[in-house]
């Protein structure tokens, strides 16, 4: 084979197919069409909000709600915020009124003011929460706190949380971040305070032991004095009554008879009584003087 031949036949293989370059081209701007609009898109969730950061004027004051949104690609992107409720907890050891240290913490309960995102982005960015709320809950504590002795802070405290909650949350406005909530979850004092209320609960309660022994041995008095003089007083009608009526002591030696006769009947033992055991003689001399005596006194 010639060398033209062989010239002309590498010229076909190198040539390409008429077409496949405009297609080449087709494809690759709808490649390029098609990134350029999912770049221009974005969408804001739920309990969400967006503002754009332009390249040219910065920061925009146009606030955008849930739903799908577009901006123009390299030139501007979205900045998100979550508007929910989020919970954080913040502790502080702070000294009370009468210098006792107190260890106390809080839940708070935030959101940022959805209305004022595009300055809190300025001041505060994305991260508002951790370079505010440790600062401004110290602050308040201590404030608060200095305000109220170590044993108020037990007894009176709602009334500490409530001007807690108050303060913080006027506070926290000053930032545009509002509070939802501000709760008390523990407070605990040093081991010397915290041995020192042991020492006192232990010494009331003896002190109350031995009061209510006092009234204890009062009352035993006072029981006495009187079954005495219910005694002295049953003691004396019963006088009258033989005196006034000398068959009263008959009755009273047949009562008696029937209480020892029920007592020996339920014995398993046989007993022989006779009148005199049981108290039955009332015919006799001596019943009869002893009435008569009673009587005439």
């Amino acid at each position: 084979m010639s060398k033209e031949k062989l010239g002309d036949l590498a010229g076909r293989m190198g040539k390409a197919p008429k077409g496949l370059g405009t297609g080449m081209k087709l494809l690759a701007a709808a490649a390029a069409l098609g990134y350029g609009v999912q770049q221009a898109m974005y969408t804001v969730d739920g309990g969400h909000r967006a503002i754009i950061f332009s390249r040219i004027g910065g920061i925009q004051d146009s606030i955008y709600t849930e739903g799908l949104h577009f901006r123009i690609p390299w030139f501007q992107y979205p900045i998100i915020y979550d508007i929910r409720s989020r919970p954080r907890i913040v502790s502080s050891p702070t000294g009370s009124k009468d210098l006792q240290m107190v260890q106390i913490s809080l839940r708070v309960l935030h959101r940022p003011n959805a209305m004022m995102l595009p300055r809190m982005y300025q001041h505060l960015g994305l991260d508002y929460d951790e370079r505010l709320l440790p600062s401004i809950a110290n602050e308040v504590l201590k404030s608060v706190v200095a305000k109220f002795n170590a044993s108020q802070l037990i007894t009176q405290r709602q009334q500490v949380s409530l001007l807690i909650r108050r303060e913080l949350t006027e506070r926290a406005k000053d930032f545009n971040v509002i509070l939802d909530d501000v709760a008390i979850t523990d407070l605990s004092f040093g081991k010397e305070y915290t041995a020192a209320v042991e020492a006192k609960q232990v010494a009331q309660q003896e002190a109350q032991r031995a009061q209510f022994i006092v009234e204890k041995a009062k009352q035993e008095r006072q029981q006495k004095v009187v079954q005495a003089e219910g005694e002295a007083q049953a003691a004396r009608m019963i006088g009258e009554a033989i005196s006034e009526n000398p068959g009263y002591l008959k009755l009273r030696r047949i009562r008696a008879a029937q209480s020892i006769a029920r007592t020996i009947s339920q014995s398993q033992n046989r007993v022989y009584l006779n009148a005199g055991s049981l108290m039955l003689n009332l015919g006799e001399e001596d019943l009869k003087a002893s009435a008569e005596g009673l009587k005439k006194k």
